[in-house]
């Protein structure tokens, strides 16, 4: 059994890590960051743009990419970035080595493009962190154990392996790190008075980042939950003690400082805490009687079009057909719409969604407002979904921005600035 101590996995970001000054930079303070006796595990998303880059480049060579071969090209973006940070920290006359996904033990079923890790099997990181390194992984990747096939986590996959890592080392804490300084109630570069959200619940932040939210993948968080990883979100640069988003179990409502504050003299209550959303929702009409039969062949048709089958948002059933509600990376959803037409299957767009995700469970006053909201605004949803946390609207997608900002008026002007 290993004896180390105060293990902290840091995962920055693509564009935290988008030039040689800033993997420098980044360098720098993970070295002033070890004289406070922490253990450092470093998970690295692709350069900037580089995925996108690798994708398009993809498709000036094949119009339909196999995915075995897009998972040997994309996991190339990843291994760059550890391996340009391990040679920084190292010019800094500190000991770093870079692992891949398979160096590291991450294991992953057979699906490629989007695989789940199965299994983590970290010796080789614990032997190497014995021996005093910085241990700079690259997130995004796995292998398959049977096949030792390169896999992918799909988008977001290095928040699931930074979240993964952190579990299997029982670290303290698994910060990640970006160009933003926090979680906030919407996309403040459309929102101007979208505010600070210091403090969220696991199911807060998974009902966020299910619906739009892009701070984090929400399988990710839906791992941390399952093994009580403490998550921080926040900047790669500055004071972390004054910036910053905490998510966590609410076992204890004390730890939620905010929230214990404004609820203590209250005992059920629920007001809007958030607004995220997905830009582009598919809708795919089935004429079929049966669900089962449509999953069976839009899973089909997708294999045979090399495209990973994708989020199933709503699906709804007249008796005649079946309608699924759908989204997926952008470049994937390029490749939805170029599936040749079938006469039992009609696939359409223009479809956006907002979430509106509550402290509590949304109550009929706060549906109410909503809706009046709504009304206001002339903007009648296509479709009102609801979660245990969550209203959801299908609205026209030219309709999208002026819904986010009418709103977020809804939200309640509390001060959630306080660090968590």
């Amino acid at each position: 059994m290993s004896k180390l101590k105060n293990i902290v996995v840091k995962k920055y970001g693509g564009a935290t890590v988008a030039t040689p000054e800033k993997i420098k930079g980044i360098a720098k303070s993970l070295i002033e960051e070890l004289s406070a006796g922490h253990t450092l595990v470093v998970v690295v998303s692709a350069m900037g743009k580089t995925t996108n880059s690798l994708i398009e480049l993809a498709s000036q060579i094949s119009a339909k990419p196999s995915q075995r071969e897009m998972d040997m090209l994309l996991s190339v973006g990843e291994r760059i970035s550890m391996s340009l940070l391990s040679m920084s920290i190292q010019d800094l006359g500190k000991h770093a080595i870079s692992l891949t996904g398979s160096q590291a033990g991450i294991l992953t079923n057979s699906d490629h493009e989007n695989a789940q890790i199965i299994d983590l099997r970290p010796f080789r990181v614990i032997s190497e962190l014995e021996k005093n390194k910085i241990i700079v992984l690259a997130g995004f990747q796995g292998v398959d154990p049977n096949t030792k096939e390169i896999t992918t986590l799909g988008r977001g996959g290095s928040d699931t392996t930074a979240v993964s890592v952190a579990s299997g080392l029982n670290a303290t804490i698994c910060e990640i790190l970006k160009d933003v300084p926090s979680v906030f109630s919407a996309d403040p570069k459309k929102i101007k008075s979208a505010k600070v959200l210091s403090e969220l619940t696991y199911e807060q932040m998974m009902d966020m980042t299910f619906w739009g939210a892009k701070v984090l993948h929400y399988r990710s968080v839906e791992l941390a939950a399952v093994k009580g990883v403490k998550l921080y979100i926040g900047p790669s640069e500055g004071n972390h003690a004054k910036q910053g988003t905490y998510v966590r179990s609410y076992t204890n409502p004390k730890e939620f400082k905010v929230i214990h504050e404004k609820m203590k003299n209250k005992m059920e209550t629920a007001h809007v805490l958030s607004i995220n959303t997905i830009e582009t929702v598919f809708k795919i009409k089935m004429k079929s009687h049966s669900i089962h039969e449509d999953y069976a062949k839009l899973k089909e048709l997708f294999k045979k079009n090399e495209i990973i089958f994708p989020q199933i948002l709503s699906v709804d059933s007249d008796g005649s057909a079946n309608t699924l509600f759908i989204t997926a990376p952008e470049e994937m959803l390029s490749m939805i719409k170029k599936i040749p037409a079938a006469k039992d299957i009609e696939i359409s767009d223009g479809i956006a969604t907002v979430c509106l995700t509550c402290t509590g469970v949304p109550t009929f006053e706060t549906q109410s407002q909503i809706s009046k909201k709504l009304g206001d605004l002339k903007i009648s949803p296509l479709k009102i979904q609801m979660s245990a946390l969550s209203v959801i609207l299908y609205i026209d997608k030219t309709h999208l921005a002026k819904a986010v900002e009418g709103l977020h008026g809804l939200i309640d002007d509390l001060d959630q600035t306080t660090a968590g």
